[in-house]
């Protein structure tokens, strides 16, 4: 099954490579002396945050709150029961061309599109010739936390983290003011403000970074935050499709193996290996 699916991999290489050599003979998108940095073959780590507190909240609330949310954030709860199939999305991995920003399959070219993801949202709050931008003056992530979560600024100072080169705050945080916030809209705030950090930004497992505060902020102007979540998919696509720091080891240690299998049942499967197992 492997071998047969290289396979494929290899023959969609081929095709790229055709691709961008006829791109660069017409003069079309390639700049001159432009070089393919794709592997023939990637592999990728596929690691998300846990979505398990944040679905428990949303079953634990009634319609009415409910529907406060879809008025003001859409369809983002559905988020939540979206199966993410790793080894479809590591297959689909091998078929992301960067220079085009598309997937080529064979000789069909396919690309996620902003009308694509404004129907999926589903808001109708956000008007779609408003784009998010940010600003020239941003408020400091201390002040937005403070706009957001309407907690004062002793609270909130105490609880922001650094997390690499960005500032965050943990979603332990966040759910525990969900849980006992006195204002249901500022729940309802909170719990769309965590959505879009640990699903659509996750830069920092298990945290919320300043980055997805201002975009949120701004979302009460009724700009639409589809670009940017489009372009964020289109980063992490080229992104994973030329990582060169793959470990095999790192990939060996994070694998979940069963552990039930006993020595016999080992030595069945090694003695009844086959030329094509290998």
């Amino acid at each position: 099954m492997e071998r047969e699916f290289l396979g494929k991999v290899e023959d969609n290489a081929a095709v790229r490579v055709w691709s961008e050599k006829v791109q660069q003979e017409k003069c079309d998108s390639l700049i001159e002396g432009y070089v393919s940095e794709l592997w023939d073959f990637t592999r990728i780590s596929v690691t998300q945050n846990s979505l398990q507190e944040l679905k428990e909240i949303w079953d634990s609330w009634n319609d009415e709150i409910k529907q406060l949310f879809y008025s003001n954030y859409g369809d983002l709860p559905y988020l939540l029961d979206v199966k993410v199939d790793t080894r479809l999305f590591q297959a689909l991995m091998q078929y992301w061309n960067p220079a085009y920003s598309c997937f080529t399959f064979g000789k069909v070219d396919l690309v996620p599109t902003i009308e694509e993801y404004t129907t999926l949202l589903q808001c109708l709050r956000i008007q779609v010739d408003k784009a998010y931008t940010r600003a020239a003056y941003v408020l400091a992530f201390l002040k937005k936390l403070m706009n957001i979560t309407r907690m004062s600024e002793q609270w909130v100072s105490a609880r922001i983290k650094q997390k690499g080169d960005s500032k965050c705050i943990p979603w332990k945080i966040l759910r525990d003011l969900i849980l006992a916030h006195p204002d249901v809209r500022k729940r309802v705030d909170i719990f769309a403000l965590s959505i879009s950090g640990l699903v659509f930004f996750p830069k920092a497992l298990g945290h919320v970074e300043e980055a997805v505060a201002d975009l949120f902020d701004r979302l009460d102007k009724r700009v639409t935050p589809v670009p940017t979540i489009l372009a964020e998919t289109f980063r992490s696509l080229n992104t994973c499709r030329r990582a060169e720091n793959y470990s095999p080891l790192k990939e060996l240690v994070a694998t979940l193996r069963r552990d039930d299998i006993t020595k016999e049942k080992w030595m069945m499967i090694l003695q009844n290996l086959q030329e094509e197992d290998v």
